[in-house]
């Protein structure tokens, strides 16, 4: 009888997602186990019990998921898990801590795609990323850094945690990430200025720009908001929207529901594949990007 698909479910936080549970299932995993309060320390131990209790010929059937919410900890999660295992016991793992990963490479595999239409490159565009001191904004950011984008990342509070992120986040990838100060409606615009690319990764239901303020980036090409709570984080952007012209700008706005679908279809990817491979994957925000931005080529056609 062949053995059913496992999924370890591995989380710093007191609780694992329930949104990623039922992508799990949905994505063919027989069972899956959560492991919550788990530290850094523990995940060599756990990913060595998950991999040493079934012979190789089965480890196939048996795959990593990393959640969480920091994501230097979930990736320094996924590196400990990748390190514990050796030929042949080797798990797939992937790592998307509150779906951030997913999230991100939804948002700039979209943004791309649109840039694309417009006979644009992401490369050498210069991306405006708010709430870019969140898991999702901070790796839209370093994703869009990755593929060549000049990226600002704009903080709501001041500069001192943009900064940190800013840093934190260049040093461990390699990137350059200029943080900004968002904090009041005049430095706002200052960002705005030369922006051709705007991403709005705010706290549910906090407006970050308005019409008014998006109006003056007068090189805009791409505005997108992933908030689908009212009221929405860029005004004159509906949850809905999928390029549509955004008035009073150059540009076009891609809505929360319209970047769901491509995270949505992501991540169920990312989770079959894990179960569908032969030899072990290991699956974190480079590889999500590459899915999404298939995704978001054929979501548009």
């Amino acid at each position: 009888m062949e053995k059913r698909f496992i999924l370890h479910f591995l989380t710093p936080l007191k609780n694992v997602s329930p949104f990623d549970v039922n992508m799990a299932v949905d994505a063919g995993y027989d069972v899956v186990v959560p492991y919550t309060d788990v530290d850094l320390k523990e995940v060599s131990g756990l990913a060595q019990d998950a991999m040493f209790s079934r012979p190789p010929d089965d480890a196939k059937r048996t795959a990593i998921l990393i959640g969480g919410r920091d994501p230097l900890l979930a990736v320094d999660m996924f590196e400990a898990a990748k390190t514990a295992m050796f030929p042949p016991f080797q798990l797939s793992v992937l790592v998307d801590p509150s779906g951030a990963f997913t999230t991100a490479a939804a948002m700039v595999g979209v943004a791309e795609w649109q840039l694309k239409q417009q006979g644009l490159d992401l490369a050498g565009r210069r991306v405006a990323v708010f709430g870019a001191t969140g898991p999702v904004g901070a790796i839209a950011g370093l994703i869009a850094a990755k593929a060549g984008a000049k990226v600002t990342l704009v903080g709501y509070d001041g500069l001192q945690r943009v900064t940190a992120t800013a840093e934190a986040f260049g040093e461990r990838f390699g990137v350059a990430l200029s943080p900004a100060d968002g904090s009041d409606d005049a430095k706002k615009l200052r960002v705005l200025e030369g922006a051709e690319v705007v991403l709005a990764a705010g706290r549910a239901g906090t407006r970050i720009l308005s019409k008014e303020q998006l109006a003056t980036a007068k090189k805009l090409r791409v505005a997108i908001d992933v908030n689908a709570v009212p009221p929405s984080g860029i005004e004159g952007i509906d949850a809905f929207d999928d390029g549509k012209p955004i008035e009073g700008t150059s540009g076009v706005g891609i809505g929360a529901l319209a970047v769901g679908n491509v995270k949505f279809k992501t991540e169920h990817e990312l989770l079959a594949s894990m179960r569908d491979a032969e030899k072990p994957l290991y699956l974190s925000f480079a590889e999500a990007f590459e899915v999404a931005r298939k995704h978001a080529q054929k979501n548009a056609k």
